[in-house]
């Protein structure tokens, strides 16, 4: 058995999306940081196991019969958990850092979706004007054939 992985920092809250979001976070920094020292080959394949780990958790959990997310989302999440299976598989082989850019951007935005928080107030209604307005996290994918544009996916496992 691998030992654990130690980590430079700790998620700040308790809150299932946050400490998701933390992980994705820590994985795309590990995976950055492998990147900058493409000689330390070792650094790189655990980033990328470490990684892999993470996606193989989120897509079991869309296994479970008591995952409250709609068929739809856990389709989503199944689909993009093996886009990553994929390409984490290929950086395994070839090892080039040059090509994890793939990798780090979906991460980063599964865990910007995440810190969303769709249920708060907006601006303007009843909401306490904020210092610094957050753009939106997910935002709208143009939709082909004259559909209503669509939100990019947010999941929360």
């Amino acid at each position: 058995m691998k030992p654990t992985p130690t980590y430079a920092n700790k998620p700040t809250s308790d809150n299932p999306r946050d400490v998701e979001a933390w992980a994705l976070a820590e994985a795309s920094r590990r995976l950055i940081d492998a990147g900058r020292s493409p000689v330390n080959e070792e650094a790189l394949r655990a980033a990328l196991q470490l990684n892999q780990r993470l996606w193989t958790i989120f897509q079991a959990a869309m296994t479970e019969e008591d995952c409250g997310h709609p068929p739809e989302v856990r389709t989503n999440i199944a689909a993009l958990s093996l886009l990553v299976d994929r390409e984490t598989v290929a950086r395994l082989i070839d090892l080039d850092v040059s090509k994890l850019e793939t990798l780090i951007n979906i991460n980063r935005s599964v865990a910007s979706g995440l810190t969303a928080r769709p249920d708060a107030p907006a601006q303007g209604q009843g909401a306490a004007p904020q210092a610094a307005a957050r753009p939106p996290m997910a935002p709208q994918v143009p939709a082909p054939d004259g559909q209503p544009p669509r939100q990019s996916l947010r999941i929360s496992i």
